[in-house]
């Protein structure tokens, strides 16, 4: 029975760590994904003269906050993982 619990509830190795690292790159370019969106937003309203829809852009400033935040709790975690575990 100890095997089993530890087996599956017990400390990882170190090379669990690649995961938080995976995700933190996956999110790192979906962050720059949506700046570059939100770029284009704004120059296509200052240059091309489309009309500015504040609840658009107000989305735009949520989403990158929130993959920003994704970004920076999976580079904290795998920070965490690779530190205390080296």
């Amino acid at each position: 029975m100890t095997d089993f619990i530890n087996n599956f509830f017990g400390p990882l190795n170190k090379d669990s760590c690649f995961y938080f690292l995976i995700v933190t790159i996956i999110f790192f370019v979906v962050l720059v994904l949506v700046l570059f969106s939100e770029m284009m937003y704004i120059f296509s309203v200052l240059f091309y003269g489309k009309k500015f829809d504040f609840t658009i852009f107000n989305k735009g400033i949520m989403v990158t906050f929130n993959i920003f935040v994704v970004y920076f709790v999976n580079r904290l975690l795998y920070t965490m993982c690779s530190r205390s575990l080296a």
